[in-house]
């Protein structure tokens, strides 16, 4: 992958600078630009290409939600992510109503953020593992989850079987026992599905089961 060019727009200056600051030791990621409102960051995006664009919801002048419609509207193609504080269901449909490409609750661990980036550019989406099957599949039938998988996929029975009970959010320990495998022989079928797939984590196997009807939820 080349580097990825991104910028930051959140009210608050320490918020803004924290951010970077972790993302700074990763030489694959590109900072380009920084807004503290929506008119700036529209702004920005006249004369810079941003391919992933964290957004906060809440600011001054123009929110979240109002940004993503309008650089969705002018047909910009950089990634959105939205920081916000909530995490429930309705809401993050909404936010992909909107065009954006995933959500990051801002507390979440630093770490998240640079998975966040890496998956919507090679998948198209980011969402943590809380995200229900259920939520999944309503976005998937509203058509607004666009997703990108490798290609020439195949996966065997077993594979099916465990991916399966992974959507009905079993434990490893509960796979295990009901396909007669060891916990530890389920974690690698579940490892080899995240790198066959060529996703980053649970909700990326939920996604693929549901849009190629290995689980209909």
């Amino acid at each position: 992958m080349n580097t990825i060019t991104y910028a930051i727009t959140d009210d608050h200056k320490i918020f803004r600078k924290g951010l970077k600051l972790i993302l700074d030791d990763d030489k694959k990621l590109e900072f380009v630009g920084e807004a503290e409102n929506g008119h700036e960051l529209l702004e920005l995006l006249k004369n810079t290409h941003i391919d992933v664009i964290l957004l906060d919801l809440k600011m001054p002048e123009m929110d979240g939600f109002e940004v993503a419609k309008r650089i969705r509207a002018q047909n910009i193609d950089s990634k959105i992510i939205i920081l916000t504080m909530h995490d429930d269901a309705q809401f993050i449909v909404r936010l992909m109503e909107t065009g954006a490409n995933g959500y990051l609750v801002k507390n979440t661990d630093p770490s998240e953020v640079k998975t966040a980036i890496y998956s919507v550019m090679e998948s198209g989406y980011y969402f943590n593992d809380h995200v229900s099957s259920a939520m999944l599949k309503t976005l998937i039938n509203k058509n607004n989850l666009k997703a990108n998988f490798k290609n020439s996929i195949e996966l065997n029975d077993k594979e099916k079987e465990v991916l399966q009970l992974i959507c009905q959010e079993f434990t490893a320990a509960e796979i295990a026992e009901k396909v007669f495998l060891s916990p530890r022989t389920v974690e690698g079928i579940r490892s080899s599905l995240l790198e066959k797939i060529g996703v980053r984590n649970t909700v990326g196997l939920v996604v693929y089961a549901l849009k190629h009807g290995i689980y209909e939820g």
